[in-house]
């Protein structure tokens, strides 16, 4: 199959003006403080304007997978915009090109003068309102400047140790990334976790970020983290999360505190913190410990994509679906955990089927990463009396 490649610099297209600027204060291999994370000056674009430009530059490309929303029959307030939320591994270029290895993929599918163009045509077509996202590696070069322009502020943290610096040619560590529209949000404060297993430093990083809804005044946090990968690392990933939930239990008592000291804001919830969302890949079944932490925990968290189950009580048969020179491999690792005494989920976007995936599995010529994206669209329960 003959792929033809559209480099971002042969035209002075509108979504290249957006991708020009790129930050100069410090080297992409260097820990950016969180202090430095600011929203760049740049003229507003038109999401349609961009989306068309993708469809454009992918024109040769097979179809993308069709996915639709799933409705589910919740009991929230109504009259509410949703808040639709997107939690995704996007897989680093520096890893997906070279380190790990996909055998039935392409290597001209993973070239990043496209596979950046699928990433963000996905992106704009489920618009969400928080997208939280994995494995960024081109956080200050594409995500930052393309999505400030389309009114996203965001934040990002990468890996202290990041397996991208071991590729030539990288772009810098990869990371987490979280951005929420600035038109429905308040931004209250953004914390940066080192994750810790028995009181040491891991690898594995996650933000957590306290905003304020503007329609309804009520608070959120919002956390994006990805865990340790691979088999055999089962107890340090439930280390891991059980620090991020001590953190979150901390973050969300302070953030509901300040909520209700506030005179004429939402009502965060009696007796508790605010609401949580927490996404990621977790790298972990949910036959694994750090699974039944988060299920248990006194935040009480409940995973939203359980929705699509008969039952309500299992999780889908996959979110990433590979094939190795170690052989196929086909998990359910990625998770949007939300509070469900305070949020309702109102739908949820389904998976592709293996059929519509194809025999050579994730990444592909008309799907960008090896995970799938999760998105779902929540409102707040009724306030309490």
């Amino acid at each position: 199959m003959e792929v033809i490649a559209f480099p971002m610099g042969n035209s002075p297209n509108r979504l290249y003006s957006a991708l020009a600027p790129t930050l100069s204060s410090a080297p992409l291999s260097q820990h950016i403080p969180a202090k430095l994370d600011q929203e760049q000056d740049l003229d507003p674009a038109d999401p349609v304007e961009l989306l068309r430009e993708c469809e454009e530059v992918l024109r040769t490309r097979p179809a993308r997978l069709h996915r639709a929303f799933v409705c589910q029959n919740g009991s929230g307030d109504h009259r509410q915009q949703p808040i639709r939320v997107m939690q995704w591994n996007i897989l680093a270029q520096a890893l997906g090109e070279g380190m790990d290895s996909f055998v039935r993929c392409p290597l001209e599918a993973l070239k990043w003068n496209e596979r950046k163009y699928l990433i963000l045509e996905e992106i704009l077509t489920y618009q969400p309102d928080i997208l939280c996202l994995q494995e960024v590696d081109h956080y200050f070069d594409t995500f930052r400047p393309v999505l400030s322009r389309l009114g996203y502020h965001s934040s990002f943290c990468p890996k202290p140790w990041s397996a991208c610096l071991d590729v030539a040619n990288n772009n810098g560590p990869d990371g987490c990334a979280l951005f929420f529209r600035h038109k429905r949000f308040q931004l209250l404060g953004t914390t940066h976790l080192q994750l810790a297993a028995k009181m040491l430093e891991t690898n594995q990083v996650a933000i957590v970020s306290t905003l304020r809804c503007r329609a309804t005044g009520r608070a959120l946090c919002v956390a994006v983290t990805h865990l340790k990968a691979r088999s055999g690392w089962e107890r340090l990933r439930s280390a891991q999360g059980s620090d991020l939930l001590r953190n979150l239990q901390n973050i969300t008592q302070e953030a509901g505190r300040a909520a209700a000291a506030a005179p004429g804001e939402g009502e965060p919830g009696v007796g508790m913190g605010v609401p949580l969302l927490v996404c990621g890949d977790f790298n972990a079944e949910p036959s694994e410990d750090v699974y039944c932490r988060f299920a248990t925990s006194s935040l009480g968290l409940d995973s939203a994509y359980k929705r699509l189950s008969s039952d309500g009580q299992t999780e889908p048969p996959y979110t990433t679906w590979k094939i190795r020179p170690s052989g196929e491999s086909c998990h359910t690792l990625d998770y949007i955990w939300y509070s469900h005494q305070h949020l309702n989920v109102d739908t949820v976007l389904d998976f592709p089927t293996a059929e519509q995936i194809g025999p050579d599995r994730l990444p592909s010529y008309n799907y960008p990463s090896d995970h799938l994206s999760l998105v779902c669209d929540f409102s707040f329960c009724d306030s309490p009396e």
